[in-house]
């Protein structure tokens, strides 16, 4: 069930950038990479877990850069972050221990994370999203 509406979930907020325009903005995106990688900060910061708040700082801070350089270079970077952060998702219990994260979330986040940029990728194939900055 958490999949199906991590994948709902992830065509209601693309839908819903188009509908509105918000999606033109090349920010669109790399704003929802920084807000997905934000979520596990979160968890630790509920679980009041000082051991898995400084490894979840690292990933944030990793994905955040990536949203960052892909906004300002290539929309492709953002495209794999989302994709880098699906697989995160099912590997992050194996790699910080997180009380805080539900155990519904990693599926739910890397159903959204895999679908989030397919439907990025087909804005930028059909020309609605610029691949690059107008200065790159």
């Amino acid at each position: 069930m958490a999949i199906l509406i991590g994948i709902g979930a992830a065509l209601a907020v693309g839908v819903f950038g188009t509908i509105t325009g918000l999606d033109r903005e090349r920010a669109f995106y790399p704003t929802i990479l920084v807000v997905i990688a934000s979520y596990y900060i979160l968890f630790a910061v509920m679980a009041g877990s000082l051991t898995a708040l400084g490894p979840e700082l690292l990933i944030f801070a990793l994905f955040t850069a990536v949203a960052a350089w892909g906004f300002r270079r290539d929309l492709r970077l953002v495209i794999v972050g989302l994709v880098a952060h699906a697989v995160m998702d099912f590997f992050h219990g194996g790699i910080v221990s997180n009380p805080g994260v539900p155990s519904w979330w990693p599926a739910w986040c890397a159903a959204y994370d895999a679908t989030a940029p397919v439907y990025l990728a087909v804005l930028v194939w059909r020309g609605r999203v610029a691949l690059r900055s107008v200065g790159a």
